[in-house]
């Protein structure tokens, strides 16, 4: 190789590297039927949720350091839901590494009514709540806009959003492993 080739293809050489770093640092892609992982951005601190649990007792819900939480928002009239929520159960119960799941039932508060929904999906092992004080919907106001029926944000290791995706995705696929994995890496 001569002199000038190598300054010739220096430049775009280093072009190149900066541009797989770049890549490296968005998350891969992950989609449901009409829709795709969105990224938000500023990445806020996820607030301190206030919810009953469907057994009945108060919970506050946070996000844990070092952990990934998804926050899935449902309501018992949704077709796409009764699709969604079994999924999450089932990753759930997988025991993901570094994985919180939490289900908030946006429409009724009836404990009774979710409870019932939630067996007719033999849905099980997923922790399910009820937006009894209103805080949901407060903070869905804020911060977990919500633009679709069901929406899951993912909230990283640190705690902040990360990010949503509507609809009913397969969070069981290589594509879902895939985004898991990326924010388990991130710091």
């Amino acid at each position: 190789m001569s002199r000038r080739s190598i300054l010739i293809a220096a430049p775009m050489l280093a072009v190149s590297v900066q541009a797989s770093r770049a890549q490296e640092s968005w998350p891969p892609v992950f989609e449901a039927d009409r829709s795709q992982f969105t990224m938000v951005r500023p990445r806020a601190m996820m607030p301190q949720l206030r919810l009953q649990h469907i057994g009945g007792r108060d919970a506050v819900i946070t996000a844990k350091p070092g952990r990934i939480t998804l926050v899935n928002f449902w309501a018992t009239w949704c077709a796409a839901c009764k699709l969604d929520l079994p999924v999450l159960a089932s990753l759930a119960a997988s025991r993901a590494e570094a994985l919180d799941i939490v289900a908030i039932c946006t429409d009724t508060k009836d404990l009774r009514k979710i409870r019932k929904y939630l067996d007719s999906l033999a849905v099980q092992n997923l922790a399910c709540y009820a937006d009894a004080y209103g805080v949901a919907a407060e903070a869905s106001s804020a911060m977990f806009t919500i633009i679709g029926m069901p929406i899951t944000y993912l909230v990283g290791m640190g705690g902040r959003v990360e990010g949503y995706i509507t609809g009913a995705p397969d969070w069981l696929s290589p594509a879902g492993s895939r985004l898991l994995q990326f924010y388990r890496e991130q710091s």
